[in-house]
């Protein structure tokens, strides 16, 4: 698949691309069912799977420094498309508690991103040394014991996600770690570079089917997995009140298939979330530079709902 050139300009306020995100980040592979991921991916592109799964999970990352200024962002990452002569990661779901990173991510890269609220908490969590000992055991003796961290505190970050006047939560994430997050005498990990390639568009925003690039320079170190919890089921009438409200306010700016195409996209996107966890990758240091996305084929008839 040959790519035809470059994408439009960058939105107001990022400037020129490559554009330069700091921070810090939690990367977490999940086994996702092959037909979970297909619904995002557009049928010309190959998904690339095993035995009924690919590979997709999550990005969770917060930025201190970005042209959208401090924000946190949650992308949804469906599984794994082929692209020769290298695979490609395909976003479900992006979630920024910024408008401007929003507006950015629909217009300029062709992302499914959406205005969300991060509410986070820390919970300390007692100390368990002798537990902890025999848990990692075999990975004292094949001497990486200490790659992996151990848990001091619990960050629980609830991810809502916002509909115009109304709101819903979309999912839950519970994260050990030691808090604060940087200490002096805390191993980071090795610092590395990798570039992780992704395809993205066929949204009603950008409607092209795109590929861009993350160049990442980080230190990495693997870390337990977090936990994800679906929405809070709450009660019978709070569910209904917030489903009607939702579907009014998406049915007057789409049409009844879109709004059931955006529905059916979020609950999928809370079973990607829920799917069984692989590895977690925790960046520090983080240093992502985002290239301008380049287009890879025209305008197709069928868009992902993306524009919500």
């Amino acid at each position: 698949m040959e790519a035809e050139g470059k994408s439009s300009s960058s939105s107001s306020g990022y400037g020129k691309p490559p554009w330069i995100f700091k921070g810090r980040a939690l990367y977490q592979l999940h086994l996702v069912k092959a037909e979970t991921a297909r619904a995002f991916i557009p049928k010309e592109i190959r998904l690339v799977e095993a035995f009924g799964y690919t590979l997709g999970g999550f990005f969770l990352a917060n930025y201190d420094d970005s042209p959208a200024g401090v924000f946190d962002e949650l992308v949804v990452i469906a599984g794994i498309v082929w692209n020769p002569p290298t695979s490609c990661a395909w976003a479900a779901r992006v979630l920024v508690n910024s408008d401007e990173a929003c507006v950015h991510g629909r217009k300029a890269v062709g992302l499914p991103s959406h205005v969300a609220r991060f509410s986070k908490r820390i919970t300390p969590i007692p100390s368990q040394q002798g537990s902890k000992n025999k848990k990692n055991g075999f990975l004292n003796m094949i001497g990486i014991g200490n790659t992996f961290n151990s848990p001091k505190d619990r960050l629980d970050v609830q991810v809502t996600e916002i509909h115009g006047r109304t709101s819903a939560d979309a999912c839950s994430v519970n994260l050990n770690t030691d808090v604060p997050v940087l200490k002096p005498e805390k191993w980071m990990g090795p610092a590395i570079k990798l570039s992780l390639p992704s395809f993205s568009g066929h949204t009603v925003y950008n409607p092209n089917l795109l590929k861009y690039s993350c160049q990442i320079e980080c230190r990495v170190r693997a870390v337990k997995p977090a936990k994800v919890s679906s929405p809070s089921p709450g009660t019978e009438k709070e569910k209904e009140k917030e489903s009607s409200s939702k579907h009014q306010i998406l049915s007057s700016m789409e049409s009844t298939t879109v709004v059931e195409t955006i529905e059916n996209g979020e609950n999928l996107c809370v079973s990607v979330m829920l799917s069984k966890p692989l590895l977690a990758l925790e960046f520090s240091c983080l240093n992502m530079q985002v290239e301008a996305p380049i287009v890879v084929s025209r305008h197709s008839k069928n868009t992902i709902g993306g524009g919500s």
